[in-house]
């Protein structure tokens, strides 16, 4: 189905339906809407006309609950304006489902109806979930490999930059985008006014905050939506410490959590969709700790999908051990300079590890957004040789539509060096990268026994070696060797194979003694891959204490 999502338009209750309600007839029911079909991990919609006295975002409470014959899942709804209330639902599995609707004023309640769900096809996996301990699938089990960029504001930009943006990104190497919900006062020397704000009321800071902007939030779907057909994750920001001339950071917790149930309510059925509790959240004084332990928790409860959920910090990193993060998203330059220094997080909290800002690709004058194109693709492989994954960001000043806060035009030389990165990772056995050696060889990442990656970083050597860790091997197996060029973006096989024979307790090498000859620059990696022989010995995963 093409449609975003599958609509049931019921009218309000009629005169009868009244009578039962003046009489407190408690079996009252409306008859079923017409069966319907959904994907799995679509969305399903159901659309009701209720009261628009008072102020129904605060006075309604309205929900569904979706039951498959085994399990039921309450779904949130929300007001969305016109007298119009929504609850959406991403159905995880396929057959017939049917619903109630639950609510406390009595047109939106006790409505009953049936769907089909129809099993996925094409690019719809399902959403992301933590895989493997250290890494992300989706819920049919296809590896994620998370390549992710950031565009903080660009949902603030005018519609046709919106547009432009969207188009870079389907030919880009990203499957995942930071972005805000809340705009930034700090716009990289472009002056952007936003059209539309997720409150009532009038710019700068005369806001209703009982009341939302449903417009608002309907542009946001359209564009989370979009981002879902182009196969992208949505990483939505949902606190940040940069809009002071706003004052949405000044809102008490009451605020707080109603925002957080309404977006909640209103996009968690979109497969696509990541929370990101805050941009650098210790950056925004107005909050404690116990502040973000209780968001967390308002949205872990609101969401029946249980999406993805993380923080990003400033200066300090927040307890990524606490039970609702699911993955670590990390702001940290020197983690990813040498990958030794990027496998460490993943022992700390054993989850994945998303270095989601590393600086930027640029020629901002802050020591954070003037990497060379070759320090950041340098970055990103050092992270993704440890088992762990690494953001890209781009910041250019003398553009009119820097990408790091309005998306628009990727202007840097990265992008194509990641895609080839990407397409290096995604050929990899399991679910991502892990280290081989950590104790004795950072550089190493990969499936003992079956697949290598060892990235020589900026040193220039003028062969390597053939020798490996135990792990994994026994004599008589054989490898194919590929020279990577990451920067030239070339990959050249070695002649012929190279057969295991036990060095010593803890290495195999070459059977012939041989090296790799590699031409002496810097930025240089080996792909060693499983030929023939002798199948890999597995190695049991230690266990975690």
């Amino acid at each position: 189905m093409k449609k975003r999502s599958l609509v049931h338009n019921l009218q309000t209750v009629t005169g009868a339906a009244i009578f039962c309600c003046l009489f407190s007839i408690p079996a009252f029911r409306v008859a079923a809407a017409p069966a319907g079909t959904v994907e799995q991990w679509g969305i399903y919609e159901i659309a009701l006309k209720g009261p628009t006295n008072g102020n129904p975002f605060l006075d309604v409470r309205f929900s569904a609950a979706f039951d498959n014959g085994s399990k039921t899942i309450e779904a949130p709804g929300f007001y969305d304006g016109d007298g119009i209330y929504r609850v959406r639902f991403m159905p995880d599995t396929p057959g017939v489902w049917h619903y109630e609707t639950r609510a406390n004023r009595w047109p939106l309640t006790k409505h009953l109806g049936t769907f089909t769900v129809t099993p996925a096809t094409g690019n719809n996996h399902g959403p992301v979930r933590v895989r493997d301990t250290y890494h992300f699938a989706y819920a049919d089990g296809t590896p994620y490999y998370p390549f992710g960029t950031t565009c903080y504001n660009w949902l603030q930009a005018p519609d046709n930059w919106q547009e432009q943006t969207l188009k870079t990104l389907a030919s880009s190497p990203f499957n995942k985008v930071r972005f805000l919900v809340f705009p930034q006062n700090v716009d990289f020397r472009k002056s952007v006014s936003p059209s539309l704000f997720p409150f009532a009321g009038q710019p700068p800071d005369d806001w209703d905050d009982t009341r939302f902007n449903p417009a608002f939030f309907r542009k946001m779907e359209q564009r989370v939506g979009q981002l879902r057909d182009l196969g992208i994750e949505a990483d939505v920001i949902l606190f940040n410490p940069y809009g002071k001339r706003w004052g949405f950071d000044t809102m008490d917790r009451a605020g707080d959590e109603r925002y957080l149930r309404y977006i909640v309510a209103r996009l968690s059925a979109d497969r696509n969709v990541w929370w990101s509790m805050a941009n650098e959240y210790d950056f925004l004084r107005t909050k404690t700790t116990a502040d973000w332990d209780r968001y967390f928790q308002v949205v872990e409860r609101a969401d029946p999908y249980h999406h993805l959920r993380s923080v990003h910090n400033g200066y300090f990193i927040y307890d990524n051990s606490k039970p609702w993060i699911t993955h670590a998203s990390i702001q940290m330059d020197s983690a990813v300079e040498d990958p030794s220094r990027a496998l460490l997080y993943r022992d700390v909290w054993r989850k994945p590890v998303v270095f989601d800002e590393v600086g930027y690709e640029g020629d901002e004058p802050a020591r954070w957004g003037h990497l060379s194109a070759q320090e950041m693709v340098f970055r990103i492989w050092n992270g993704f040789i440890a088992g762990t994954y690494v953001g890209h960001g781009e910041c250019y000043l003398n553009t009119n539509d820097t990408w790091l806060s309005y998306g628009g035009v990727l202007r840097g030389q990265s992008p194509p060096r990641i895609a080839f990165l990407r397409k290096i990772v995604e050929r990899a056995p399991g679910y991502g990268l892990d280290p081989i050696d950590k104790d004795h060889d950072s550089g190493m990442g990969g499936t003992p026994g079956v697949y290598y990656l060892k990235y020589f970083g900026k040193a220039k050597p003028a062969s390597w070696k053939f020798e490996l860790p135990q792990e994994g091997l026994t004599n008589g197996m054989q490898f194919r060797v590929d020279v990577i060029d990451t920067w030239n973006m070339t990959l050249t096989p070695v002649n012929g194979l190279f057969t295991m024979e036990r060095k010593d307790r803890y290495t195999f090498k070459d059977r012939d003694g041989r090296s790799v000859e590699l031409p002496g620059k810097p930025y240089m990696a080996l792909r060693l891959e499983y030929a023939g022989g002798p199948r890999p010995v597995p190695v049991p995963m230690p266990i975690a204490p």
